[in-house]
């Protein structure tokens, strides 16, 4: 079975996606509260890592993909929607 860690895990989405396709998700690194909290309800098993810049790497257990979100606020429902509004006007 390959393995999965997740870089600025966000809501857990790619841990979600690769559970769903048969990839068991090892570990995140995330540092917002709601987003641990979602992820701790959905994948149990997951080890939660905390802030990126505190984390020791060769403490961390080796996984097959490691996957990286990017700061997605601007265009969620988690945050004001700024950017989403921005794409629209540049359309």
């Amino acid at each position: 079975m390959l393995t999965l860690g997740s870089l600025f895990d966000g809501s857990g989405g790619f841990p979600l996606g690769a559970v769903l396709t048969g990839i068991e998700p090892l570990w995140a690194s995330e540092i917002e509260s709601f987003p641990i909290r979602v992820t701790t309800k959905r994948l149990p098993r997951m080890k939660h890592l905390g802030d990126i810049n505190k984390i020791d790497g060769s403490k961390v257990q080796p996984v097959d993909i490691v996957t990286g979100g990017f700061c997605c606020q601007d265009l969620s429902v988690a945050g004001k929607r700024a950017g989403y509004i921005f794409l629209k006007r540049r359309a």
